[in-house]
């Protein structure tokens, strides 16, 4: 596929490893000689320097026979344009903008249309991020929550604790401990290292689980994991930029809600537009303000501004002073590894949660959904069956039968009967059916491909 990818910031950046990986043919436009100098040296694609949004960049770039342009710049208004240059003057296929407004968003159905600007699919990082932070409060003690299914179905990572009722005991035996639930361990990460889950596998404390189930189950497999922690309720954000914002917003129904944010005249703007949310003028690095909030009661502290080092040591100081969980927004993937899991509780990554999003729309076959998991390494994927016996390699046969890539596994399905969808837990004699929901974990990323031809329907054999 050749792709275009608009900006050479850090999704980009990323964008085009994970894609360039992959045997696409790849072509990056920005105007720093840096970025691009050192995404060339890193990566085999194509660069040019010049304005994303310009005819003359994007022909320099191939758009004429482009299957997809990503624009993904720092300047919603230049990722716009470009998608409107490249449908007006090229007609190019498909075209994903990244917009980050919520001035625009909100008029999302009226603006993004081919007769108006015409972007097929619009990313919105913040509210990913958003979305991602919620799910995580919404289940304690989890370090990763991902829908499938339209919620249905979640994919949870855990750290297994001494004294869970799990530890030390075989897989084979997760039934008898919970008879009334269904659920698969996707994979388990054991001192990083993948392990592929089977019937004698024993799980061991520190390991972090990935399980699967429907999201009504969730809470009764976690508790096999660990003791369950009390829900949440007092949540603290540092910074009010677009994702404190919109998480505010978001909790403030539900939640006692506080948020930190450093400059005068955005932190009297947050006042005005936040209901239920104390909305406190200072900076969260301040240990006296901390201490005078009361941060040693606060359940959840969410650190949040656009500075990688700034949320870290605020992180760290607020657990000293005794904040329950703290989790950190970390721009910078390097840093990500050395943080999560001391100090600081869970590290989230946008540049992992945009990835995921844009890779459904990227990849061949009928993917749904594409999240990627441990900085990148592993994925997760819903993917549709099509076809039967005779045209599909999947459908009509047993789990057990496929030819899956090493290191993969079919977690659970999801079918549709009379209009009603139902969760289908995957077991070794589970028989895929056409029009099914497959969700498949990847320990190792570059097997997406063999996954990508195993549900592409091919042609009959008579």
């Amino acid at each position: 596929m050749k792709i275009i990818i608009l900006g050479a910031g850090q999704v980009g950046g990323t964008l085009a490893e994970n894609l360039a990986n992959e045997a696409n043919d790849i072509t990056v436009v920005d105007t720093s000689d840096a970025r691009l100098r050192e995404l060339r040296d890193r990566i085999d694609i194509s660069v040019v320097n010049g304005p994303a949004s310009h005819p003359g960049a994007l022909l320099q770039a191939g758009i004429e026979d482009a299957d997809l342009l990503i624009a993904v710049t720092s300047n919603d208004e230049i990722n716009m344009v470009a998608c409107q240059v490249a449908h007006t003057l090229f007609n190019t296929p498909t075209k994903i903008a990244r917009v980050r407004s919520s001035s625009y968003l909100d008029n999302k159905d009226k603006l993004f249309q081919n007769d108006a600007i015409p972007i097929d699919v619009l990313i919105s990082p913040e509210q990913l991020v958003c979305d991602y932070i919620f799910r995580l409060i919404e289940h304690p003690g989890a370090l990763q929550v991902l829908d499938f299914a339209d919620g249905l179905v979640q994919l949870v990572a855990m750290k297994a604790y001494y004294g869970g009722p799990l530890i030390g005991q075989e897989l084979r035996f997760l039934r008898k401990h919970m008879p009334g639930v269904d659920t698969r361990v996707a994979a388990i990460f054991r001192r990083d290292r993948p392990i592929t889950p089977e019937g004698s596998t024993v799980i061991e404390a520190e390991d972090e689980v990935f399980f699967i189930a429907a999201k009504s189950d969730i809470r009764a497999v976690m508790s096999e994991l660990r003791r369950l922690e009390s829900p949440y309720k007092r949540i603290t954000i540092a910074g009010g930029g677009n994702i404190g914002l919109r998480l505010a917003r978001r909790l403030e129904q539900r939640y006692s809600v506080r948020l930190i944010e450093f400059n005068d005249q955005r932190a009297e703007h947050l006042g005005n537009i936040l209901e239920h949310t104390l909305v406190i003028k200072g900076s969260a690095s301040d240990q006296d303000l901390l201490l005078e909030e009361n941060i040693e009661d606060t359940d959840v502290f969410l650190a949040l501004t656009n500075d990688d080092e700034a949320n870290i040591m605020s992180s760290m100081l607020a657990k000293r002073l005794g904040a329950r969980k703290v989790m950190a927004l970390i721009n910078n993937p390097a840093y990500v590894d050395l943080v999560q899991g001391g100090e600081i509780d869970i590290a989230i990554s946008p540049q992992s949660t945009t990835i995921g999003s844009m890779l459904t729309h990227v990849r061949r076959g009928d993917m749904v959904n594409v999240h990627s998991l441990r900085r990148g390494a592993a994925e997760a994927i819903e993917v549709i069956a099509h076809g039967d016996s005779r045209t599909s390699k999947v459908v009509g046969k047993a789990v057990e039968d496929i030819d899956l890539p090493q290191g993969a596994n079919i977690g659970a399905i999801v079918r549709e009967y009379d209009g009603h969808s139902s969760v289908i837990i995957a077991h070794d004699n589970t028989v895929i059916e056409t029009g099914d929901h497959v969700i498949v974990f990847l320990v190792d990323k570059r097997h997406t491909r063999d996954i990508e031809k195993l549900f592409q329907v091919g042609f009959s054999f008579f």
